[in-house]
């Protein structure tokens, strides 16, 4: 069963996460959900470790996470604001990206982060929202971006 409103102050698990969007490991980028304000404003985590696929190669010797991931990680917590908010959990209906800007990477986030990810609705028109994002470790800005996402039922075929 998908979490409710009634869950907000307590925030949502992986296994609520599960439930509302599709991703699964290793492009899974939340991994719980502190609180949320529904058609407002979402607060996400995500432990970052160094058993992350991506830092075989991002860089041996010197692990980052990539800024693309980063961006991903605040799409999914976007994701789950709006699918929680419209009711949408379980539908299996998906949040498609559809606009990026002024995505800006401030500091390099590395294993044993804990990424805060705090995702606000800016605009929202039904089925096509936008978002701005920002990813904090520790109190300090290491990423931001402005997105445009719809919400819409994955490809047939």
């Amino acid at each position: 069963m998908a979490p409710t409103s009634a869950d907000a102050a307590n925030g949502i698990d992986i296994r609520g996460i599960l439930d509302l969007i599709p991703h699964r490991y290793p492009l899974l980028l939340v991994d719980r959900i502190v609180s949320y304000e529904a058609n407002e404003s979402i607060h996400a985590v995500k432990g970052v470790t160094m058993n992350e696929q991506f830092f075989q190669g991002h860089f041996p010797g010197s692990p980052i996470m990539p800024g693309v991931l980063q961006i991903e990680a605040m799409a999914q917590a976007a994701a789950v604001l709006a699918v929680q908010s419209m009711g949408l959990g379980g539908s299996g209906k998906l949040v498609y990206f559809m606009a990026i800007d002024g995505a800006k990477f401030r500091k390099p986030v590395v294993p044993g982060c804990l990424l805060d990810l705090h995702v606000t609705i800016t605009q929202n028109k039904g089925k096509v929202c936008k978002f701005a994002g920002r990813a904090m470790v520790d109190g300090a800005l290491v990423s931001e971006c402005n997105f445009t996402a719809m919400i819409a039922d994955p490809p047939q075929g």
